[in-house]
């Protein structure tokens, strides 16, 4: 059996390159399923519906937190302003704490944890709510229904980052009876 070790000239240098084609291949297999993949997601979300149920009458603290979630119309006016059409999906994002003042994503989570900062003060520090975790509050998210989920979710970022750790939904009851 022989090997070849080089050539007489001894000029000959090691192969630097890198085979690319194998990469390229599995980078546009790739892309062709994230293209097919992605609008179908989006759909998906789009079409999700929160669903209605019969909800239960919570035990309600002055400590917790109340947000409203919603947007602009399509005409860009908010809540609250003459003329309001709804909400839209394509709207910019409207955040009011406790349901009354509107906030930003950087003022609510200001606000936020300086709330939460002061609840745990006035309890007597984190040991005080870790002995008792009933005192510790929540944050009750109001969801306009045609609000878009990254509304809704950037809300839930804001107060959990603030130190909130529990965050609800608030929906419409349904009668039971009818």
């Amino acid at each position: 059996m022989a090997m070849s070790v080089g050539g007489a000239g001894g000029d000959e240098k090691p192969m630097s390159e890198i085979n690319t084609t194998p990469l390229v291949d599995v980078m546009l297999v790739l892309l062709i399923i994230f293209l097919i993949a992605v609008p179908v997601a989006i759909q998906t979300i789009q079409k999700l519906k929160i669903p209605v149920i019969v909800s239960q009458e919570s035990k309600d603290k002055v400590e917790n937190l109340l947000l409203t979630v919603s947007t602009t119309d399509a005409a860009g006016r908010s809540a609250g302003d003459p003329g309001f059409e709804g909400a839209n999906l394509g709207g910019d994002c409207r955040i009011y704490f406790n349901n009354i003042t509107p906030v930003d994503s950087n003022e609510l989570r200001d606000q936020a944890f300086k709330r939460l900062d002061s609840i745990v003060k006035r309890a007597g520090g984190p040991e005080a709510l870790r002995d008792n975790p009933e005192l510790i509050p929540e944050v009750h998210i109001r969801g306009d229904v045609n609000a878009p989920w990254r509304c809704v979710a950037g809300a839930i970022y804001n107060v959990q980052i603030s130190g909130y750790p529990t965050v609800g939904f608030i929906s419409t009851p349904v009668d039971p009876n009818g």
